[in-house]
Parts: C-alpha cells; sequence; structure tokens
C-alpha cells in the first residue's frame, strides 16, 4: 500500500497493514519496564494507544487530516524501542534512551518510502519526536516557555490530545495523576495563546533570538535591524535546490556553493572536506563583512551541520532564511543521475537515513518545498 490509500483507509485497516511490517514485529517482540506499562511489550501498548484515539473526545472534531496524523503518530511513537531498549544490569528495570529521537527518524524514512507528502510526514515525525513532553511539564524550568517552545515544532492540542491516549493506552501503577499534568499542559498553552496556534512572537527576530535562548522575555521586542540577509538551501543531492531558487529568487547575489568549491580546489564530495569548509567559511565572511546578501548552498541536511553556520551568520547580525528543497524520493534519484556532479545512490540514502529538515526554531524565514511550490510549514 501507499499513502494516499493508507490515509484513506480506517484505522482497523491501518493496524493491520502495520501488523506486517517488520517494524511492527520488532515491536512486538520488544517488553517494556512494567512499571510503566504493565500491559507488556510495545506493540501491545501501541495498540491500546490507537484504540484509545476515536474514544478523545475531541475526535469527532477532528478533520481527516488531524485524525491520520495521531493514527500515524502512534504507531511510530514508540517504534524505536527495539532499537534503544536497555535492561540495568543492578535494578532490572528496562529503560528505552533517545527512542522517540531515533523513532521520528524511523517514522521519516518509513513514510517516505509510502510517497507521503512532505507535510504531513513532517508533522507526524516531530510529533514522535516530541510526544513524552507533555507529561513531564513541571520538570522544566519554564512550563510557559515549554509549551512556546513546542508551538513552532508541533500543534500543541494534537501533541496533547495524543499524550491522552499514551497515558490511557496503558496499565501502569507507577503513574500518579498524568493526566492532571496533560490539562494543565493544554491550559498553559491556552494562557499563552499557542494551544491551536504557534505562540505569536512580536517579530520574526524575537522568535530567533527565543529559540537561540538569547531572550527568556516572551514579550521582548527586538529592533529588526539586520546587516544583511543570507539564504541557506538545504536537500538532499538531486532535490533540486538550485533550480528551485534560481526559478524564485527576486534579486540576484552572490552564492557560495560547497560543490563549486569542491570542484575549484579539486576534492571529491567524499574526500576530505576540511580544506572546502575552510573556504567557504572565508567568503561567507568576506560578504558578511561588508554587509553584502548572499546564497548559502550545500545540502545541510543534517541540524547540528546547519547550527554551525547559522551561528557564524548570526554573530554579524544577517537576518537568515532557510529554503528547504524535496520532491519525492524517486524524483531526487532521477534528477541525481542527471546531475554533472553524481551522486552515488547509497550515499543518498545514508543521507535521507539522517535527514532533519530544518524547522522555524532555527532562522527568521523558512520555505519548505516539494519542488514546485512552497508549502505552509508548522
Amino acid at each position: 500500500m501507499n499513502w494516499q490509500q493508507l490515509s484513506q483507509s480506517t484505522l482497523e485497516d491501518i493496524v493491520a497493514w502495520a501488523e506486517d511490517q517488520p517494524w511492527c514485529h520488532a515491536m512486538a517482540d520488544c517488553q517494556q519496564d512494567s512499571g510503566w506499562h504493565a500491559e507488556g511489550d510495545v506493540w501491545t501498548h501501541t495498540k491500546m494507544v490507537c484504540a484509545e484515539l476515536p474514544k478523545l473526545e475531541e475526535w469527532p472534531a477532528l478533520n481527516t487530516h488531524e485524525q491520520t496524523v495521531l493514527i500515524f503518530t502512534a504507531l511510530f511513537h514508540d517504534a524505536a524501542k527495539p532499537l534503544t531498549t536497555q535492561v540495568d544490569s543492578i535494578s532490572g528495570r528496562v529503560r528505552s534512551p533517545k527512542h522517540a529521537v531515533k523513532g521520528e527518524h524511523l517514522a521519516r524514512s518509513v513514510l517516505r518510502g509510502l510517497e507521503c507528502d512532505l507535510i504531513t510526514r513532517e508533522e507526524i515525525a516531530r510529533l514522535v519526536r516530541f510526544h513524552g513532553r507533555p507529561i513531564f511539564l513541571f520538570e522544566r524550568e519554564d512550563p510557559n516557555h515549554e509549551v512556546v517552545s513546542m508551538s513552532w515544532l508541533v500543534n500543541n492540542r494534537l501533541l496533547y490530545l495524543f499524550a491522552l491516549a499514551d497515558t490511557r493506552g496503558r496499565k501502569a501503577a507507577e503513574m500518579a495523576r498524568p493526566e492532571e499534568t496533560l490539562h494543565l499542559w493544554k491550559l498553559t498553552a491556552e494562557e499563552n495563546n499557542c494551544f491551536t496556534q504557534p505562540y505569536p512572537f512580536v517579530n520574526d527576530h524575537a522568535r530567533f533570538l527565543f529559540y537561540r535562548q538569547a531572550e527568556k522575555n516572551l514579550h521582548y521586542v527586538p529592533h529588526e535591524d539586520y546587516t544583511c540577509t543570507v539564504t541557506l538551501l538545504s536537500g538532499l543531492p538531486g532535490s533540486g535546490k538550485d533550480t528551485w531558487f534560481a526559478k524564485h529568487q527576486t534579486t540576484e547575489q552572490p552564492v557560495v556553493s560547497l560543490d563549486e568549491i569542491r570542484s575549484e580546489i579539486n576534492v571529491s564530495p567524499t574526500g576530505n572536506q576540511g580544506e572546502v569548509i575552510q573556504l567557504a567559511k572565508e567568503r561567507c565572511r568576506e560578504y558578511l563583512r561588508s554587509k553584502t546578501s548572499f546564497t548559502f548552498n550545500a545540502t545541510n541536511t543534517v541540524k547540528q551541520t546547519r547550527t554551525l553556520w547559522i551561528n557564524l551568520f548570526a554573530d554579524y547580525g544577517a537576518r537568515i532564511e532557510l529554503i528547504y528543497v524535496e520532491p519525492s524520493f524517486s524524483v531526487i534519484l532521477k534528477q541525481n543521475k542527471k546531475r554533472e556532479r553524481f551522486v552515488p545512490e547509497h550515499v543518498i540514502c545514508k543521507l535521507a537515513d539522517k535527514c532533519e529538515p530544518p524547522t522555524w526554531t532555527e532562522g527568521h524565514k523558512l520555505v519548505v518545498t516539494d519542488g514546485e511550490c512552497a508549502m505552509k510549514y508548522h
């Protein structure tokens, strides 16, 4: 089945489809800590969560898209536990550290294979990543900051509803009044006007400073006086970044391209990149010092790598705009074969497995596109 078929299927049919998948077989073989999951293995818990979704009071009011997002969030939220489960040698307790992080990547990979549309895929992947946050609201330094921070990554309403189903879809002796915390998550988000929408920062720079932890006052009004604008392109090799940007850019501006630098100094994409990166930084600094707007063109598909470049641009007071391009994977592979600098297919597959599309938390502006048109992305 592909995404179009699955997204039009009933909950029961989707669960039946999942039971035939290898990642589901692994969940069925993975036991959990009895204190949190007395019901047993991960797949048993997952089915219980799926069964709780239609019982939610708010379920009938959700549109088809929202219901589909919650169903697939339920399927994948603990799907990476088989990859992360450990048993403490002293206490005998079962733990699955960072299963939500790995679950995000697993969900993204499976949904990409199903040809799920980009925006829906990322909604699901990020809900999987952050599904456990509401229950730990009061372990955070500032609950208000927590709900605000989540609001530009996920829809807090859907996160809350999933957390309810996740809490009810288990047998747990050690969970003392967890739903009270979830209801407080909802109230805190509503009080901050970010339960059904992203928190309304006063301007783009206020949001940018908040996520860089440079400003904790949610009502701070920073002056938007940028030295220049840096456009950071992001996407897998063959995604069509150059083509899309050339078609949509409004003004001509210089480009710092890692591919072009490699060609200049005759370094292959799999060779030592030290000299390439150093030369790229020098060229970026030249434009930044002269307050010249420019485009930075590289794959930039991993957040840690993007952050290093964004830090450089921010140090010079630049406005940072991110453009992420990702058509279907079959199109990427087809376009890659036509490139002058062809990237081996196995390398693209490896990059796709680690890919972390940018979010609104990383810059002043974000454009996400499948190569055809820009999309709403929250």
